[in-house]
């Protein structure tokens, strides 16, 4: 099978993007990006691979190519069952890389500066923490379970650090022990190319699938030609014809220079793919925030970049997130809560948590530290909108922070304040924008 593939290689995240000949994406892959480029572009790529082949999965079975037995099945109960499927096959993938963790954790202990009278209760402590992590993330992985993290490194980390102060004694094993831990350990697991792949786990999530009645209406038949069409489609060969990178890191992607585009020409054309109609786009992404124009074909015809700091950007919010010790994915929805918006003076990363704490000092509630925090953001970024030429309808947000419920209720408010009613395009996919631009690119470089 032909395909383009397109990355994009962020400063936070890398993201992945496979697309067939006729522009369907088929799938997306995204990781964080680390101190390691290499590692990530690898990971990323494969976990857009392993999307594409449940996209081809899903269409054999769903187009009828594949026969399921005496057992008619109802459409609907197909559906509840590979979307299960998926969610057991994540579920292995985030036991693998916790296994992982776990056998680093205690080889830590056996050669750190841990107290010899303190290593057997530190393990029997790690050894607790780390089974109930993994008890958690069968509620985590339950199909119709609300959407988390896309990172092992969230998702583990946050339940680590509520286990770790549940667990923790001010005269043995402290909390400050059990972190430094993970902190030591958690790098090395997200910097090793694990068998992740859904040659190594689709078996195992098949198991969990049909065991404890998990059929859902399917018949005996139809767990063998499902099991079937599953090998099927880890036959096919997946052929990459051309593959474009892009992003903050795209110097590190070993593609040679003509495969290599600007941020600002694949996220304008990627906002133009994925919304015909756009005329002005904003991504605010891990680093730097853009403003760009783009004409009614998806060229750029101006755009202004803020790329001297991280001020007002995905960074920022990480780092607030950890000053509250919260997942970044938190913030959002707790600055929603808010019954005011508290004036944030900077959103200087530098100078962001002593504010915040001085804030929270003189008794502001998180909550509207958090709204305020969300407008200074998109103040910032209003700004180089209108240096970049104003908001035209329609009017594209892409990037991370376009997940971000207050961030976008901020630019949805500012934006009609300023210019009146405009059309706000987001999409559950936003941040996968810049990489379908490339994808893009890398088609056209084959179609001429």
């Amino acid at each position: 099978m032909k395909l383009y593939l397109g990355i994009d290689l962020g400063s936070t995240t890398t993201k992945a993007v496979v697309m067939d000949a006729n522009q369907v994406i088929l799938g997306k892959g995204i990781t964080n990006s680390r101190s390691n480029y290499d590692t990530a572009c690898a990971i990323a790529q494969n976990e857009a691979f392993i999307d594409t082949r449940f996209s081809l999965f899903r269409r054999q079975m769903s187009t009828g190519a594949v026969e399921l037995g005496t057992g008619a099945v109802e459409l609907g109960n197909l559906e509840a069952f590979l979307t299960g499927l998926e969610a057991n096959f994540r579920l292995e993938q985030f036991l693998r890389q916790l296994r992982h963790l776990t056998e680093i954790s205690m080889a830590e202990i056996s050669k750190g500066r841990v107290d010899q009278a303190l290593r057997t209760p530190l393990r029997d402590k790690l050894e607790q923490l780390f089974e109930e992590i993994a008890v958690e993330a069968l509620e985590w992985f339950r199909p119709g379970a609300a959407k988390r993290s896309d990172f092992f490194r969230d998702l583990a980390g946050n339940a680590y650090m509520r286990g770790a102060e549940a667990l923790a004694e001010p005269d043995g094993v402290t909390y400050d022990m059990l972190v430094n831990v993970y902190d030591k350990c958690i790098i090395r697991v997200e910097n090793t190319l694990l068998d992740l792949s859904l040659e190594g786990n689709m078996g195992k999530a098949l198991d969990r699938s049909f065991g404890d009645g998990g059929r859902d209406g399917l018949s005996e038949e139809a767990e063998a030609e499902i099991r079937s069409a599953a090998d099927q489609v880890l036959d096919i060969s997946l052929e990459v014809l051309n593959a474009v990178g892009t992003g903050y890191g795209r110097a590190r992607l070993p593609f040679p220079k003509e495969r290599i585009r600007s941020e600002i020409l694949c996220h304008g054309l990627g906002a133009h793919t994925m919304f015909p109609g756009t005329a002005t786009v904003l991504d605010i992404g891990g680093q730097d925030t853009k403003a760009i124009q783009v004409d009614p074909e998806g060229i750029v015809t101006s755009f202004q970049m803020n790329d001297r700091c991280a001020a007002g950007c995905g960074r920022y919010l990480g780092y607030i997130a950890d000053e509250l010790n919260m997942g970044v994915q938190e913030l959002g929805p707790l600055a929603m809560q808010a019954n005011k918006s508290v004036r944030i003076n900077s959103t200087c990363t530098v100078f962001a948590g002593a504010e915040l704490r001085e804030r929270l000092n003189n008794g502001e509630r998180r909550e509207d530290i958090l709204q305020g925090l969300h407008r200074a953001i998109i103040l910032r970024a209003m700004s180089l909108l209108a240096r970049s030429g104003g908001i035209e309808d329609e009017f594209t947000f892409t990037g991370g922070v376009a997940n971000n419920e207050a961030a976008v209720h901020a630019l949805s408010t500012l934006v009609e304040e300023n210019y009146g009613k405009r059309k706000l395009n987001i999409s559950a996919n936003s941040i996968y924008t810049g990489a379908v631009g490339a994808a893009l690119f890398a088609l056209r470089n084959v179609a001429g």
